[in-house]
């Protein structure tokens, strides 16, 4: 970057060409909506599957570690993440 002028650098840092766009754009919040409803459903009945399914302290425990490592792989690989 040292031999660049103002303007080649200017271009270089745009935002569009600095990090991928996570943004969400639809034509309509309906599909959104939707799509939400639906997860929170399916999410709903895993956790009732879940909740019916272990047997004993020892099965909560490994599902709680397993929670938490989930939990902290996302933070770990947040891209709002400083440092």
């Amino acid at each position: 970057m040292a031999n660049m002028n103002i303007q080649d650098r200017a271009q270089y840092e745009r935002p569009d060409l600095g990090a991928p766009d996570r943004t969400l754009r639809v034509t309509s919040r309906r599909s959104v909506i939707v799509f939400v409803a639906l997860a929170s459903v399916l999410l709903a009945a895993l956790v009732y599957a879940v909740a019916w399914g272990i047997n004993g302290w020892p099965q909560g425990l490994v599902l709680g570690v397993i929670v938490l490592t989930t939990i902290g792989l996302m933070i770990a690989v947040s891209p709002t993440r400083r440092g």
